[in-house]
């Protein structure tokens, strides 16, 4: 089977560090690749905040997970912190791509690198709706 090829973009827009807990770790004695998704959903959140939005208001919209890519790097261990830097790339007209990169803070070894695809939807009525030019403002991109 054909591995996932990623390229990551040279620069993040935001990072942020999250400890990894027993809760974390997996038989394997490594992070399990759910709460993977989960971290990322973390590092997400903290993104979001930093702009004034959360995943349920945003300019007035939620967004959802449409997809998810992730290739894994290295192992995380209970106790290690990650860094998680995120950026977001390839506008359409309801969403984008979240980009994430994960390392192991203390000496910087890849753990896994990925993307999300966010899609914007009404919180009332659940159907997809354009990004709002504020939203892309603070995203740094320019409305069309």
């Amino acid at each position: 089977m054909a591995r996932v090829v990623f390229e990551l973009p040279l620069q993040f827009a935001f990072s942020t560090e999250v400890l990894i807990y027993i809760g974390h770790i997996n038989h394997g004695q490594h992070l399990d690749n759910a709460q993977l998704l989960g971290l990322i959903g973390e590092a997400r959140t903290r993104f979001l905040t930093s702009l004034g939005y959360t995943d349920r208001d945003a300019e007035g919209l939620a967004m959802v997970v449409g997809d998810v890519v992730v290739q894994y790097q290295s192992e995380a261990l209970y106790g290690e912190t990650l860094r998680i830097d995120l950026t977001p790339v390839d506008f359409n007209k309801y969403g984008f791509d979240l980009v994430f990169r994960i390392t192991e803070a203390s000496q910087g070894r890849a753990v896994a690198k990925g993307k999300q695809g966010l899609v914007f939807t009404d919180p009332q009525d659940h159907k997809v709706r354009s990004l709002p030019p504020a939203l892309l403002v603070k995203l740094g991109q320019t409305p069309a």
